[in-house]
């Protein structure tokens, strides 16, 4: 294992650093904006089927289960925690045997203070046990790190779950529980991502409440907190002239969630998503015209300009806050770099939540 993560979603170019896939990247960023000949495409109605979809579709050409976890020590300490594991198909077709096969999985894993922020990355080839997703008992893998159900699991709820990492100079290990069932993002579970055809089927669980340890520097601290999972597929989710996005999840006080997420192009349009959840799991989507996400202050890293607070606005919903990141200089770098960590926001509204900044 190494310390250089690769993007979150756009994790294509991982296997292309490591030597592990062919001419993958071309478009867009991180080769998501490729047209995805002989893949399954995505679009709308489709109905989902619990434990069914919690695994891997690998007629898609990429996916990824995600989870961000804002948590607390006993003494008031701000924590965040992401766990990932990502499948990318180097090619159509059905699945080959052994090291033939063409999936390849990428993990990902941080820990973040307000002081330090830690991360760790590994690779596996398909096909030969390394790494995979199984629904039944439910497990997510890669090398040591996993994502399994615990006993009384419920798939509607994809709870309760353990989830353990290790990186060189950190460890954690969550339980998570929910007492709300999944929630279907964008419209009912098929999300856009242009109004040219991109799109992906997203569904996440907002509702985690996280308990357990992280260790860093061999100093362990007991936490607590809130913890948000995504799961998403597709096989081009991105248009050839969208250069990166700006992603938020947000924990609001009365128990609301809010997505929203702000996909880039290179004329400098953008195009809004988002998704307002209420307390007992109800979704709407929320229009772009009904939303505004600006940045407000930057961040000097690596010799990049990295909008790491932003002004969120939702009129129809009484939204009008700002976000404040607890580690500005919470990047992740590598051959396709992005930044990503907890963040807090005050106006309108008060809570904690986890920002995602790429292609920049």
């Amino acid at each position: 294992m190494n310390a250089s993560p690769i993007s979150r979603r756009a994790f294509v170019g991982g296997a292309l650093a490591v030597g592990l896939a062919g001419p993958a990247h071309a478009q867009g960023f991180a080769g998501l904006g490729e047209t995805a000949d002989g893949f399954a495409p995505v679009v709308p109605g489709k109905n989902f089927v619990f434990p069914l979809d919690h695994g891997p579709h690998p007629e898609f050409r990429i996916e990824w289960w995600y989870v961000t976890a804002n948590l607390v020590d006993p003494a008031g300490a701000a924590h965040g925690v992401q766990w990932t594991l990502f499948r990318q198909a180097m090619r159509a077709g059905a699945p080959l045997e052994g090291w033939a096969n063409q999936q390849i999985w990428m993990g990902h894993a941080a820990a973040t203070r307000a002081d330090t922020h830690r991360y760790a990355e590994t690779f596996a080839r398909g096909g030969v046990g390394q790494a995979g997703v199984e629904t039944s008992p439910f497990v997510g893998w890669i090398d040591a790190w996993e994502m399994r159900g615990l006993d009384g699991f419920n798939a509607d709820k994809v709870a309760p779950l353990k989830l353990s990492a290790t990186g060189a100079d950190f460890s954690y290990e969550l339980r998570l529980d929910a007492e709300r069932a999944l929630v279907l993002q964008g419209d009912r579970g098929y999300s856009r991502k242009s109004d040219r055809g991109q799109a992906s089927y997203y569904y996440s669980q907002p509702f985690f409440k996280a308990a357990g340890r992280i260790v860093i520097d061999d100093k362990p601290v007991d936490v607590t907190g809130q913890a948000w999972m995504d799961r998403e597929w597709s096989s081009q989710p991105l248009a050839s002239d969208q250069t990166g996005w700006d992603w938020f999840s947000l924990h609001l006080p009365n128990g609301e969630k809010l997505m929203l997420y702000r996909l880039r192009q290179k004329d400098g349009k953008s195009n809004l998503f988002g998704n307002w959840i209420e307390p007992d799991g109800r979704s709407s989507e929320i229009a772009a015209s009904d939303n505004s996400i600006m940045p407000i202050a930057f961040t000097e890293i690596g010799g990049r300009k990295v909008p790491t607070s932003w002004r969120v606005e939702i009129p129809a919903r009484g939204v009008k806050i700002e976000t404040r990141p607890l580690n500005a200089r919470s990047w992740m770098g590598t051959g396709f770099s992005y930044w990503e960590g907890p963040i807090s926001f005050a106006g309108s509204h008060a809570g904690v939540g986890y920002l995602e900044l790429t292609g920049y």
